[in-house]
């Protein structure tokens, strides 16, 4: 990067669960294999910093960790997210070789704060800001979309903000609108919902993505972000932002951690999720054990009413205990020898989740997911070697880089 010349900077924003990770990762691979030197900024609201980890096991990222800042506890476009922001971008600026900065924000961020803060920049230049949007939560909560802007309609009748506004105003400052997870609906009504939410942004440019696939060398494309098209727009939310920039959770949205040692009972896991899923629970994520898979790290991907498990690698304890590893003495007594540093009750092994959605909702989810881990009765009988009944898809995914 030439010293008159700025970097480019990209934010791919969207609602909770609409595939700004997966599409993230997929970028930040691509970067990897082409070459190309990528920086990236990842906020989550919840401080449990899933995302951040995530995209820090990459061999992108594992090869230069400075070129990795999280930001989590906080919603980037809050007042505090903002001077996280400016620290982490600070930090990501002495590195001279940079050719673009990737942005993703949580869920629940508003770009308007962002878009302003990059607006004077000196070093930076906006080029891209994406609005992803989750083709599924679309036909299933808004009707294909058709319900959207009668929504949005009926909040600003009422002078009432929550996550219709919040959605409506993402894709509103956007230059770019992502339409994810399209593989999930019926083709035909792919251009029905386009054609629904596009009189929300006429200036955008729409596309679809499947699996997160984005060719980066897109984002690569130098031209500025056009403020004059949101100018209006600024100066009519800056009046009602200003207090939402003081809340690191706004429009009703709360989160919470659950941190236990004990592994999941998957029959009533997975009755749980069954009867929870649509009732406000807009995402839940982290990592996580069944009693009945307890040689494996999971990664728990919810968004909405659907979820993924995804296979991320294989506790140390459940290798040892495995009488089938195919390791020599010498590299089990080296794997013995890292489980003593751990402090755990089943060594390594962990459920860390973090649970996002409507206030009124996300204890309820909560506390259900909390009864689902094994009594200690049950522990007895996981350790005689117990069958516990498990309904979930026997072939699980492992997550590549």
């Amino acid at each position: 990067m030439t010293a008159n010349k700025k970097i480019p900077v990209v934010i791919l924003n969207g609602f909770l669960g609409s595939g700004k990770t997966t599409l993230f990762r997929n970028l930040l691979y691509q970067s990897k294999k082409k070459n190309i030197k990528v920086a990236a900024v990842v906020n989550d609201m919840s401080a449990l910093d899933v995302d951040g980890e995530l995209l820090g096991n990459l061999e992108v990222i594992e090869e230069d960790n400075s070129l990795l800042k999280s930001i989590h506890n906080c919603v980037l476009s809050s007042a505090k997210g903002i001077q996280k922001l400016d620290d982490a971008i600070h930090k990501l600026c002495t590195n001279k070789s940079l050719e673009l900065i990737v942005i993703e924000t949580s869920g629940s961020c508003h770009p308007l704060p962002l878009v302003e803060y990059f607006r004077t920049h000196k070093q930076l230049m906006l080029t891209k800001v994406f609005a992803l949007v989750d083709c599924w939560m679309l036909a299933h909560d808004y009707r294909y979309g058709e319900q959207l802007i009668p929504q949005m309609q009926s909040n600003l009748s009422q002078n009432k903000r929550d996550t219709v506004n919040l959605l409506v105003e993402q894709i509103m400052f956007c230059s770019h609108l992502i339409l994810t997870k399209a593989d999930r609906i019926e083709k035909e009504k792919l251009p029905h919902i386009a054609k629904q939410i596009q009189p929300i942004n006429p200036f955008a440019s729409i596309h679809s993505v499947s699996f997160g696939k984005l060719a980066i060398e897109s984002l690569l494309e130098a031209k500025p972000y056009d403020y004059h098209k949101v100018d209006q727009l600024i100066t009519e939310l800056n009046p009602i932002l200003e207090s939402e920039a003081q809340s690191d959770k706004p429009y009703n949205l709360t989160t919470r951690v659950i941190k236990d040692e004990r592994p999941f009972h998957p029959q009533r896991l997975w009755e749980v999720c069954h009867r929870y899923l649509d009732h406000r629970i807009y995402r839940s994520k982290g990592f996580f054990w069944l009693a009945t898979r307890d040689k494996h790290s999971l990664l728990w991907n919810q968004a909405g009413g659907g979820i993924n498990l995804e296979l991320i690698g294989s506790w140390k304890a459940g290798i040892i205990d495995d009488n089938d590893h195919g390791l020599s003495k010498m590299e089990i007594d080296v794997l013995k020898e890292r489980l003593t540093k751990e402090s755990g009750r089943f060594g390594d092994r962990y459920c860390d989740l973090t649970v996002i959605g409507d206030e009124t909702q996300v204890d309820h989810f909560t506390d259900a997911l909390k009864s689902c881990f094994l009594t200690e009765i049950e522990i007895e009988l996981w350790e005689s070697g117990h069958e516990f009944e498990d309904p979930w898809p026997k072939n699980i995914v492992r997550l590549v880089n």
